[in-house]
């Protein structure tokens, strides 16, 4: 008799195990489900400090009414927002206008896609020798990034300025410093610097003119609209972007990502924050 008992006892507790297993599964299971539902609610996009990161801040609250939170990564250089983006660590960055996008698409074969338009920000050349362009000494030295996107903006403010041209049939927004045909004041270019450092290159006075990315300079405390030098107009070609990988283009979170940005709410938030000097763009 008691073996029997003995034999029921070590039966029910074996029973009681395989449920208790059972139950711990399903949990888990559930875990899993709720933890990957809660995943793609996160919208991970990278950027740069200024204005990209601070203008995706005001859009945070908008796309949380959506059921997405919106997760901003800063970088302070290009290369690695590209990078991460193709690498999956990221599900969009801005920070890039269309031209450097462009370029590093095709450099890098990125199967990537522009989500959409978004601002443009004007570059500038700034000094801490000249008040005014027309003190421009001849042999003066222009330093600009290394960033070869950038070289034909640099070239067309120039070129506006009546400081040089360019050889005939040359596209501008390719141009390189190779392309200058007229030179009259026989500037001196220096095109080997990384962007993030150029406004450490102006600030340490190492050139009559430094040509300083928006972002950049917004970081420093420069506004292009009152401390440059020259800026270039506002038919500028190189609207920053959202950019993410082409399958994800048409995604429900990218498209709710994009219509934030482009909202009126958001777009006169930028007028005001940066006194014009960022412009917004719908397309």
């Amino acid at each position: 008799m008691k073996k029997k008992l003995f034999g029921l006892a070590a039966l029910a507790v074996v029973t009681f195990g395989l449920v208790a297993c059972g139950g711990a599964k399903d949990k888990t299971d559930d875990s899993k489900s709720a933890g990957s539902e809660k995943e793609s609610s996160v919208l991970k996009v990278g950027a740069s400090a200024s204005p990209h990161a601070e203008i995706l801040e005001q859009v945070k609250p908008i796309l949380k009414k959506e059921g997405i939170d919106l997760e901003i990564v800063q970088f302070d250089d290009y290369i690695l927002p590209n990078k991460n983006l193709a690498e999956g660590d990221i599900d969009a960055n801005y920070f890039q206008h269309i031209p450097y996008f462009n370029l590093q698409v095709k450099e890098n074969n990125y199967d990537f896609a522009n989500a959409g338009g978004i601002h443009i920000e004007p570059m500038g050349l700034y000094s801490k020798r000249i008040k005014d362009i027309k003190e421009l000494k001849d042999g003066a030295t222009i330093i600009t990034s290394n960033s070869e996107s950038d070289w034909g903006r640099i070239i067309t403010i120039l070129q506006d300025a009546d400081l040089v041209t360019v050889k005939k049939g040359v596209d501008l927004e390719t141009a390189t410093f190779e392309d200058i045909d007229k030179n009259p004041k026989n500037l001196k270019f220096i095109h080997n610097i990384n962007p993030e450092v150029l406004t450490t290159t102006y600030n340490n006075d190492e050139a009559d003119l430094v040509a300083i990315n928006a972002n950049f300079a917004y970081g420093a405390g420069l506004n292009p609209l009152k401390d440059s030098i020259l800026l270039e107009k506002d038919n500028s070609p190189y609207v920053n972007i959202v950019a993410v990988r082409s399958e994800d283009k048409d995604s429900d979170k990218i498209k709710k990502l994009i219509d934030a940005l482009h909202s009126k709410e958001i777009q006169d938030w930028i007028l005001e924050k940066w006194d014009g000097s960022v412009k917004p763009v719908d397309k």
